[in-house]
């Protein structure tokens, strides 16, 4: 197998290109075929700056450096949740999200970038694990945490937009997932950018939502980026794990279904945005944040926590020493 370009020997099969590269040249494909995407969306202007939810993990990881080599002014947030697993990663208490965390400083250092850390325990006085309510699995308040405090930060610290590292499977998965159930409030809500709405609900992209986690796992080999490769203890039976094994059959029986498929959502998505336009945003009367209600879903989740208004993630910030 040699590569497309330059002929050499590839290391890098990408069937929904219907092409094979080097390892130098899928560094150099890779960075350009993101800033194809950000084009073809109008993502970014280049004086935006972006503030990148990293995880710690390959996707995050990945999309920092390549905003960063793209020449973007481009810092990181993570936020330490408190997951920990004794049963199936060999890793003790909290050492899931603080081993997270440290990959997240050592790219930093790398990049010569600032990150962000915000401790969840420091905010609220709970991690995610202690959130639960209920049957609920904890997944559904881990992502409405982050979606708050991503924003929040985003806001606070003055950064222009949100890029988080979603792939193709994870918007796939998600969109598969929102068929099945004729969510509309959700169909209404997805895609590679969700625009400023008000000045406190921050533009969010995703830059690489036509690379599949493959794809992205590629790079970050290749690049030799670190990052955490264990996956989140929480997330085992996830259902969007079923999801996208059943289309990653799909895919490897007809190469590009993948992008196929979410390039028609995106072709009719207009049909689910009037519900999305019609919710009026107002500020919650706990934290002051975005909500179409007078409380958000985060104080709510949170419930007698007294949560710190605007300001309190300043003292989180890490400026780099490169």
């Amino acid at each position: 197998m040699k590569c497309k370009i330059c002929r050499q020997k590839a290391v890098a099969e990408l069937p929904q290109h219907r092409m094979a590269l080097c390892q130098p040249c899928y560094l150099d494909w890779f960075p350009s075929y993101a800033k194809k995407t950000i084009k073809k969306f109008a993502m970014l202007e280049p004086d935006e700056r972006i503030l990148v939810a990293i995880s710690g993990g390959k996707d995050s990881s990945a999309l920092w450096r390549v905003l960063v080599d793209l020449g973007y002014e481009a810092d990181a947030m993570i936020i330490d949740l408190g997951i920990g697993d004794q049963e199936g990663l060999g890793l003790e208490g909290e050492a899931y999200s603080s081993t997270s965390t440290e990959f997240a400083r050592e790219q930093a250092q790398l990049l010569g970038r600032d990150l962000w850390v915000i401790d969840l325990r420091e905010q609220i006085g709970r991690s995610v694990p202690e959130l639960r309510r209920g049957q609920r699995p904890v997944c559904s308040a881990c992502g409405l945490v982050k979606r708050y405090f991503m924003n929040r930060a985003a806001f606070e610290a003055g950064y222009d937009c949100v890029a988080t590292g979603h792939n193709l499977d994870d918007e796939v998965g998600a969109l598969f997932g929102n068929v099945l159930t004729w969510d509309t409030h959700y169909l209404s809500r997805q895609g590679p950018v969700s625009p400023l709405r008000g000045e406190r609900l921050i533009k969010k992209i995703k830059p690489f939502c036509y690379f599949t986690e493959r794809e992205t796992a590629m790079f970050s080999l290749l690049a030799g980026i670190p990052y955490m490769r264990e996956e989140c203890p929480n997330a085992v039976g996830a259902t969007t794990i079923t999801y996208k094994e059943l289309i990653n059959r799909l895919e490897s029986q007809a190469p590009g279904t993948k992008r196929r498929f979410y390039d028609g959502f995106l072709r009719e998505r207009d049909l689910f945005r009037k519900q999305e336009e019609d919710v009026v945003l107002q500020h919650c009367l706990s934290c002051g944040m975005p909500s179409p209600l007078e409380t958000c879903g985060f104080c709510r989740l949170v419930g007698d926590v007294s949560v710190t208004r605007f300001g309190a993630l300043g003292e989180s910030r890490e400026e780099s020493n490169a």
